[in-house]
């Protein structure tokens, strides 16, 4: 059975401590792959106005590009809408019934597991795999395999905000990313 890592989020955009979390889960349980899955519409954060779905993905996609056993998944933008863990865990499962699945989450997000969308079904369904983050508790009631990986305290509200006062980001995200960015005149005054 093939053992694929998801990570979920905005990815607005994409820096390298996303990146650091999905290679160290990677490494740490032995999976054949970790995607990164860009929601369309997040339900815990409103929908992002910086970048569109479609610009989130194609900086997901670059910032992957290099690095072995990480790739992108579109599923969720291509689904469209609100993008609940439970459903798309749900028909992940249904199509890839091949495929074990663990979905990983940082300490912002495992302190928060109880508010989210028919939780305990979506227990059933994956395994949660909780990494540290500055500033988070990260603790649960819930099962949750915990993988130490370096913490820095960087987000992509640091980058955007940085990116809005034409202030550097060179260092905490991939070149390509930034020249995309550029390109698309993206998170400017």
């Amino acid at each position: 059975m093939k053992k694929v890592g998801i990570l979920g989020g905005t990815f607005n955009p994409p820096h390298l401590g996303h990146l650091i979390i999905a290679n160290e889960v990677r490494h740490a349980l032995g999976l054949d792959e970790v995607r990164l899955m860009p929601t369309a519409i997040p339900p815990h954060k409103g929908r992002p106005s910086d970048a569109t779905a479609e610009q989130r993905l194609a900086m997901t996609e670059i910032a992957v590009r290099e690095v072995q056993g990480l790739t992108v998944s579109s599923f969720e933008v291509d689904r469209g809408g609100v993008s609940y863990t439970y459903d798309t865990m749900s028909q992940l499962n249904k199509l890839e019934a091949d495929c074990e699945f663990y979905f990983i989450v940082g300490g912002d997000m495992i302190d928060n597991l109880s508010t989210w969308y028919k939780i305990d079904e979506l227990l059933k369904i994956v395994k949660f795999v909780g990494v540290g983050r500055p500033g988070t508790v990260g603790q649960s009631a819930f099962p949750i395999t915990m993988v130490d990986s370096p913490q820095i305290n960087l987000s992509s509200t640091l980058i955007r905000k940085r990116l809005n006062n034409g202030e550097t980001v060179q260092l905490l995200l991939p070149k390509m990313v930034e020249q995309y960015i550029h390109q698309e005149e993206l998170y400017e005054a």
